[in-house]
């Protein structure tokens, strides 16, 4: 039962939390409560076993938590629950470490009918930890010989089976917006 470890709606959100707001829809008969904090536990510190190195690490430095869960306006059996995490959770300057842990386990689990990360608060004292990239915009410009427009990059799918002209026609759509 998660809603006991992770469920935690007196938690204060502080400066340094990474807050993540997800779209969840339980399963039937799963409380909003037991779904926000399944979330929680499943992308930081729970799994769905009890395993005896849990009581080797402090819990409640490292456990992701839901401190809040409201009912989508207008439809049935949606809620946005609302989780923090501990900086402590990621390692620093990885982009690819903080959305594997936030979102790479939890969407296929079972008491959740479907799961969608909505919006995601990522505190400057972390976002100041990612390099960025080796080098800026001027660069990919000359590489590319393209100045005074935008560079738009776009992945057609399927990516294999269109014929050239539905190809064509699909890079026209994507152009247009």
């Amino acid at each position: 039962d998660y809603k006991l470890t992770y469920y935690t709606p007196d938690y204060e959100v502080k400066d340094t939390d990474i807050l993540a707001a997800f779209r969840v829809t339980p399963q039937p008969g799963v409380p909003p409560e037991e779904a926000g904090a399944a979330v929680a536990a499943e992308s930081s510190t729970g799994t769905w076993t009890t395993v005896w190195t849990d009581g080797l690490t402090s819990l409640d430095r490292y456990k992701g938590r839901c401190y809040h869960i409201e009912a989508v306006v207008g439809e049935e059996n949606q809620y946005i629950a609302y989780v923090a995490y501990p900086l402590d959770l990621f390692e620093e300057g990885s982009v690819t470490n903080m959305f594997t842990s936030i979102v790479g386990n939890v969407f296929g689990f079972k008491a959740l009918r479907a799961l969608r990360l909505e919006d995601l608060r990522i505190p400057t004292s972390y976002s100041k930890t990612f390099q960025g990239p080796p080098h800026g915009i001027q660069v990919e410009r000359d590489k590319l010989n393209k100045y005074g427009r935008p560079l738009l990059g776009c992945t057609i799918k399927p990516k294999l089976g269109l014929s050239a002209k539905n190809y064509g026609r699909a890079v026209y759509e994507c152009l247009r917006g």
